[in-house]
């Protein structure tokens, strides 16, 4: 029996599941929808990773991450519960060994992170403006009639690219359609758009860093073509993707149930029988102070399992006693 990692990144626009071994080699991984439905997302995921697996495993550690990082440790019995930044750090540090500077950016927001001597050492979020994710390139590429996966080899193809406005989604769409307007053809219109973005990207969440080579880019977009050319172009210098770019918050997470595992040798994993069980989240506004909290309650088929949000622990606590209590 082969014992195995799972790692779970729940995002606002895709959940990532992977299964990765004791030698650090992914045997099965997932990248689905959210849809705002997170519950629906990790039990379609662990039920595909069930599909993958060809051989009898153990599964000895659980990492959770992502903004439902939370919701998805309740319903599967996480070990670790980790931020995105932590878990992009970790993947990418046993991509590249040595690794300074990570780009990630997802379907909603942006991050970069500086690391040094192995140890994260600064990094910068982008969760405001939408110019340079993935949603605005999926938007831009439809608003053209191209496939997303053609959309990086066009700007490859350019010639003459246009100069555009990138600090803002809006600014951008307008400024494609004037160089449209103006008879610029499409393939320097999008290596523009890759180059905005990706000089915004490094003005916004770059300034007043020292970006130290090497790099490595991760997240969805880092399957575009066209990005990766403008940051190398930017940095004068060669930008590293992993193969598993997708889905390395995930990847993360497995390195850290990892880590779990061999100091505690013991997993809170629920098994992936709860694919079958029904789910549900409430939420109510605790009025005991000012603090006015807005606390989440996780119910397992009618059955109140957690609690969270409270700054006190007063429901969240109340909520381990009684499971104490069954024990």
């Amino acid at each position: 029996m082969k014992s195995c990692y799972l790692g779970i990144d729940v995002g606002s626009v895709s959940t990532n599941v992977v299964l990765m071994d004791e030698n650090k080699q992914i045997l099965g991984k997932v990248y689905t929808k959210t849809q705002g439905r997170p519950i629906d997302a990790v039990k379609r995921g662990l039920k595909e990773i069930q599909t993958q697996i060809k051989e009898d495993i153990k599964v000895k550690g659980v990492g959770t991450t992502g903004s439902g990082r939370h919701l998805a440790a309740m319903m599967v019995g996480a070990d670790v519960i980790k931020n995105e930044i932590t878990a992009h750090g970790i993947a990418a540090l046993n991509f590249v060994d040595g690794v300074r500077t990570i780009f990630e950016i997802g379907g909603q927001d942006s991050k970069i992170i500086l690391l040094k001597n192995g140890i994260i050492s600064d990094f910068a979020m982008n969760t405001v403006c939408a110019a340079g994710t993935g949603s605005f390139l999926d938007r831009q590429a439809s608003r053209l009639d191209i496939p997303i996966q053609e959309f990086g080899d066009k700007a490859l193809n350019s010639q003459n690219p246009v100069r555009i406005a990138g600090r803002c989604a809006v600014f951008a769409e307008s400024d494609m359609i004037h160089k449209q307007q103006l008879g610029h053809n499409q393939e320097d219109i999008i290596k523009g758009l890759c180059d905005a973005l990706v000089r915004n990207f490094l003005n916004n969440l770059g300034k007043g860093k020292e970006l130290v080579g090497p790099f490595v880019f991760q997240g969805g977009v880092a399957a575009n073509v066209g990005i990766k050319r403008s940051f190398e172009e930017a940095l004068g210098c060669e930008v590293l993707v992993p193969p598993h770019h997708d889905v390395m918050g995930a990847i993360g997470c497995c390195l850290l149930a990892q880590e779990h595992a061999i100091k505690h040798r013991v997993t809170a994993f629920k098994g992936f029988d709860i694919v079958q069980s029904g789910y549900q989240v409430k939420g109510f506004e605790c009025e005991d102070c000012s603090n006015a909290c807005e606390v989440i309650e996780i119910l397992k088929d009618n059955q109140l399992t957690a609690r969270w949000g409270d700054k006190c622990g007063k429901w969240s606590n109340d909520i381990k006693t009684d499971q104490e209590k069954l024990a």
